[in-house]
Order: structure tokens, then C-alpha cells, then sequence
């Protein structure tokens, strides 16, 4: 299965509009595509350190999480990442995709403060 970092995004917003803190994950013996999709890309999650298992079936967004999403939250400097990527070939890491997030980021603040981070 490939990795959709717009369904990632997806999921980190869904992760963190839970009132309880955790996003449950469903396994079963014969699992629909959707649910394939999305148990994949929770563990995907888990790999680069922005989710935590807290059981067999449940996750929570670690502090690593939270940052990527605030980095990515607003639409303009997603779609300012995503462009990026594309414009070199479209292929990035999602480490590189949260770095060139950041810098956009950083740039916007820099630009409305004067404060050069």
C-alpha cells in the first residue's frame, strides 16, 4: 500500500478532535479497504513518532504528533509543502515534509512579528 500524506493529515485531525485523547484501531479477520487504509497509516504514524499505542486496540498523538499537525494545520502552508514536493518529483519524507512545513511556518511568524526564527 502506498502512503497518502493527505489521508495521514486526515487522521492527525481526527486523532486530536477526540474528547478522550485516543483513536481506537479495529483488526479483523477480513478487513474492508477502508479500514486496511487506515490501520496503515496509524502504524505508519506510530513508525515516524507521532502516535503511541496506549493499548491493543487504541493509540494517542505524542508531543512529536502534535508538532507535526500545528506545523501542517493551516491549508495554505500544507498546500505550500505539498507544491514544494512536487515541484521536485513528488516524492518526499514525511521528516522532510515537517521540515519544509516548519520553515513555512517560521517564515509566516518571521513575517508578521519581524522576529527572525
Amino acid at each position: 500500500m502506498k502512503r497518502d500524506d493527505e489521508y495521514l493529515r486526515q487522521l492527525l485531525f481526527e486523532i486530536e478532535a477526540d474528547a478522550e485523547g485516543s483513536f481506537p484501531v479495529r483488526n479483523y479477520m477480513s478487513m474492508p479497504p477502508e479500514v486496511e487504509k487506515k490501520n496503515y497509516h496509524v502504524e505508519l504514524l506510530r513508525d515516524a513518532g507521532h502516535l503511541t499505542r496506549v493499548s491493543t486496540s487504541s493509540y494517542r498523538m505524542t508531543n512529536a504528533g502534535h508538532d507535526f499537525l500545528d506545523a501542517i494545520r493551516s491549508d495554505s502552508i500544507w498546500k505550500q509543502t505539498k507544491d514544494a514536493v512536487a515541484e521536485t518529483g513528488g516524492n518526499a519524507t514525511l521528516e522532510i515534509m515537517k521540515q519544509l512545513a516548519v520553515g513555512y511556518l517560521k517564515k509566516r511568524i518571521s513575517e508578521k512579528t519581524g522576529i527572525e526564527l
